[in-house]
Parts: structure tokens; C-alpha cells; sequence
């Protein structure tokens, strides 16, 4: 038995459609930084059950949810040539399903879990693989502090590493929560009807550019160039998802008054940034420094029910 834990994370540039929908090998790269503070805590036995069984947060789960996990449990018994099946109980501290990457950090904790407790030591780049078959997003979640997420030529080259360690910048995401209860569609449905947008081709075609704008903003600490370019990365990538078919549309009134808030603040000299993930919640991303300040902000705009504040976060790791 293995307990492992692991950080949601918030990508910067935006990971959004796949060149294999079943490997989720990306049709783009991406940069994030992990959640310090957030996570989900996942322990993994294997033992002679007839099945496997999951229970997230004292509920157990069965359908779609438990046939995602077995896949990686299959995974990790074909790599440990073991044939027992396994137990796993999950629990997260922050909303799920909600667009602040839940799966991220649950693929993440049961890939380092389940690998331990079937008696593999993989090392990080082997381990982000592994998360990323469950969950795109969660190969981001296996390194700590600020993370880049390589396309690759491959399935053997597609996994994350960290450019910059947690206290490389104090950067602070303020997660104001517009609606936590779990979205009609989902991250891997969204994935598979990007293609379809007449903007997903132009919006992959610029993503080089965008990551090195992003890249080196971080490497930097170039607040200003940061801000500018995840704001457009985020509209970019809501922008395809609006116009896919069927359409997705995650924001909510409340979400787009937070944009114009944090524009206006920024204007004004307050160093703070918005991007969203497959949600209506909107991350605003600022110096530590000034958290406070924007945490008290967005609590006061009408449809905020709440506010998140986690600074940079490390690496998945066994409790």
C-alpha cells in the first residue's frame, strides 16, 4: 500500500486537442505551475479482489470514472507483470470537475501511487508518461514548481519537466470560484471536438511562439509580458472551444466580469492576470505580495463564492 499526493495545476499556455486521442499525445506543448496547497491524496493496494474498486471522498465510484483508473492500473500491472487487482481510495481538498484540473492532480497522485505499490521505481519522465494516459494535464502534475509539457516526436518523448523550481517567482494564483459544481462536459470530450473549430489550426500554429513568449516571461520574472500573453492564450483556447461543434461555452457572466476587473486593476498598477481552464472559475495570477490585495477584490465582485489562494506547488511525492 502507497499513499501519493499530488497538485492540480494551472496551465499558462493552454494544452487543448490531441494527435492521439488515445495515447493524449497533444497537438500542441504547454506550460504550467503547480498548486501548493491543493491536491488529492491517493493510496493504491493491490490484493486478490475480483475487480478493482475506486471511492473518491468517502464515495464510491464505478462507471467511466473507475474504467479511466483501471486503464492506468492496467498500465502499471503490465509494466510490473503483476495480474492482482487494486483499492483505491482518493480524496481532494478543492472542487472537482470544475476546471481547476482535478484530474490533473488525481492521474498524477495514482500513477506515482499505483506504480510504488506495484513494486516499480519509475523515474519522473516514466511517471509523467504514465499520468499523462489518464489525463493530459496530469504529466504536468508529476514535476514541481513551473512545468513545461513537451509534445514530442513520440509517445516516448511526450512528458513534462520543470524550467523553474517553486521559489523561483512568487507568483500566487487567486482561484475565484464562480461555480463549483462539476461540468456538463468534460476536459477528454472537449479534446476530442477541437478539430473542428475553424480557429484550432491557427491557434496551434502560433502555440511556439506563445510558449517562448511565456518561457521566458518566467525565466525573467517579467510580469507585464506574462500577463499579456496567458490572457491571450486563454481567450485563444475559449475561443476554439466556443466555436466547436457541438459548441462548448464554459464562461459565465460572472467570469467575464472578472476579466474586465482584472484588466482594469492591471491598468491601474496592480500586477495581476486571468486565465481559464475548462471551467466558468477564473484563475488570477499575481505576486505574492499583492494576494491579499486581489483576493479581497475579487471577493467583493457579485458572483464570486469564493476565492482559492495557492502559491506555487512541488512535485508529486509519496506521503
Amino acid at each position: 500500500m502507497y499513499t501519493a499526493i499530488a497538485h492540480p495545476n494551472i496551465a499558462f499556455i493552454k494544452y487543448w486537442g490531441n494527435r492521439d486521442q488515445a495515447l493524449r499525445l497533444p497537438v500542441n506543448g504547454s506550460i504550467s505551475m503547480n498548486l501548493a496547497g491543493l491536491y488529492t491524496r491517493s493510496t493504491v493496494s493491490f490484493n486478490a479482489s475480483k475487480s478493482d474498486a475506486l471511492v473518491i471522498n468517502n464515495h464510491v465510484v464505478g462507471g467511466k470514472g473507475l474504467e479511466r483508473v483501471s486503464y492506468i492500473l492496467d498500465l502499471v500491472r503490465g509494466m510490473a507483470n503483476i495480474t492482482e487487482k487494486a483499492e483505491v481510495k482518493s480524496e481532494n481538498n478543492f472542487p472537482s470537475g470544475a476546471g481547476i484540473a482535478s484530474s490533473a492532480a488525481a492521474f498524477a497522485a495514482l500513477a506515482l501511487a499505483a506504480s510504488k505499490a506495484a513494486g516499480l521505481n519509475l523515474n519522473e519522465a516514466e511517471l509523467s508518461r504514465l499520468a499523462r494516459r489518464g489525463s493530459g494535464s496530469a504529466s504536468r502534475s508529476i514535476p514541481g514548481g513551473f512545468v513545461e509539457w513537451q509534445m514530442g516526436a513520440s509517445e516516448e518523448d511526450c512528458f513534462a519537466f520543470s524550467i523553474a523550481p517553486v521559489e523561483h517567482w512568487n507568483l500566487v494564483d487567486c482561484v475565484a470560484v464562480v461555480n463549483a459544481s462539476h461540468k456538463k462536459t468534460g476536459s477528454t470530450e472537449g479534446h476530442a471536438i477541437a478539430a473542428t473549430s475553424p480557429l484550432q489550426q491557427a491557434r496551434v500554429a502560433d502555440v511556439p511562439r506563445r510558449l517562448e513568449i511565456c518561457r521566458s516571461a518566467i525565466l525573467n520574472r517579467d510580469f507585464e509580458s506574462f500577463a499579456n500573453i496567458i490572457e491571450l492564450d486563454s481567450d485563444v483556447m475559449h475561443a476554439v472551444m466556443m466555436t466547436s461543434n457541438p459548441p462548448l461555452v464554459y464562461w459565465q457572466p460572472a467570469t467575464l466580469g472578472i476579466f474586465h476587473e482584472v484588466r482594469a486593476w492591471r491598468s491601474q498598477g496592480l500586477p495581476a492576470a486571468y486565465t481559464v481552464d475548462a471551467g466558468a472559475n477564473v484563475h488570477v495570477i499575481c505576486l505574492s505580495e499583492f494576494a491579499k490585495e486581489v483576493e479581497k477584490k475579487l471577493r467583493a465582485l457579485p458572483g464570486v463564492n469564493d476565492v482559492l489562494v495557492a502559491g506555487a506547488g512541488g512535485a508529486a511525492h509519496i506521503e
